[in-house]
């Protein structure tokens, strides 16, 4: 081989390997760059920023398992203000982007949405409303299989402790209103939990149906037509996300209130009883965590709510001209002292 021809040859192994290294180099960057996104859909207006309870709270259960937002993830919010409908859309839009987790508030519409936008990307519910088991969404709790896995809140044995709790708050109780929003879910556990509850207790119900947030005047209305004694909710992600606007709907038609969440009652509702939300939201950070460093979510086994409180608004009893009893009072985990 003359000298032209070896230099020829030397030289183009020599481009070859920096090839190869330049394409290694830029394979290991680009793999290193890719920061996952977690998408969330939930009811709030944009308007009002990120730093929902909700949010808040998520985002600290990430930095606890060394998720910093911004830096290790990016989190992509949606908000259907308060449209029902809107779930569908906005959650396939996320999957398009495509993000790495669907993170859902709750089971219901919002889980549905995400079930027919994907099969295959992780879906962490934080705080479920309904029996993912028999409703047939899981295998079993400890072994989710598929893509979904999160908490539950326990909604259905929680609704009958309710109807309980108000009873015995104003004993004279027999006639309750029941606000329930069907575009989340039809609550059937709930449903068969507080009848069983109600026959008991001697108490007749009378459902009352809102889908969106502006239909809650309306409901409110119908719910003063029926001339009940009192109103208890289902577990609802509307009546959490506007607890100040459902506490003051509420006292317009002067009616005593058992709500899920403290929040209402911290808003100016009468009671509530039901899990700290705020506790599931952080929990599921630590679902997310473990997702996005390569667990499957078929095998997180679905944790239940383990924290509860009783929450009365002194200040909204002396509104209604209700007593609370001692024994209940003496239950309260936070007691909101009127003025």
């Amino acid at each position: 081989m003359d000298r032209r021809a070896f230099v020829a040859v030397v030289t183009a192994c020599l481009l070859a390997v920096l090839l190869a290294l330049s394409m290694r180099v830029a394979t290991g960057q680009s793999a290193q760059s890719h920061v996952p996104r977690v998408g969330f859909v939930g009811v709030r207006p944009e308007a009002e920023g990120l730093l929902t309870p909700t949010v808040r709270n998520f985002v600290i259960g990430m930095q606890e398992h060394g998720y910093s937002e911004g830096r290790d993830y990016v989190f992509e919010y949606r908000a259907t203000l308060g449209q029902s409908e809107r779930f569908g859309d906005l959650t396939a839009e996320l999957v398009r982007l495509p993000v790495d987790v669907l993170l859902v508030g709750v089971c219901g519409e919002p889980l549905n949405a995400a079930r027919r936008a994907t099969r295959t990307i992780p879906i962490v519910v934080m705080a479920c409303n309904d029996d993912l088991v028999e409703t047939r969404i899981v295998q079993s709790l400890n072994r989710p299989g598929g893509n979904i896995t999160g908490l539950s809140k326990l909604t259905p044995e929680l609704a009958a402790k309710r109807l309980e709790v108000l009873k015995e708050t104003i004993p004279t109780v027999s006639r309750i209103a029941v606000l329930w929003n069907p575009a989340y879910s039809n609550f059937n556990a709930d449903w068969r939990e507080l009848r069983k509850a109600a026959n008991r207790l001697e108490i007749v119900l009378y459902p009352v149906e809102f889908r969106r947030v502006d239909e809650l005047e309306g409901a409110f209305a119908e719910i003063d037509r029926q001339h009940v004694d009192a109103l208890i909710t289902f577990s609802d992600q509307l009546t959490y996300v506007y607890a100040k606007r459902v506490a003051e709907i509420a006292a317009t038609i002067r009616i005593p209130a058992m709500y899920a969440f403290g929040e209402v009652p911290d808003a100016g509702g009468f009671i509530s009883y039901g899990p700290i939300l705020p506790d599931l939201f952080r929990r599921a950070g630590g679902y997310v965590a473990k997702i996005l460093r390569g667990a499957s979510p078929g095998d997180l086994p679905i944790e239940q709510a383990d924290k509860f409180e009783l929450v009365i608004n002194l200040k909204t009893a002396k509104q209604l001209g209700i007593t609370i009893p001692e024994s209940v009072l003496l239950r309260a985990d936070r007691v909101i002292q009127a003025d």
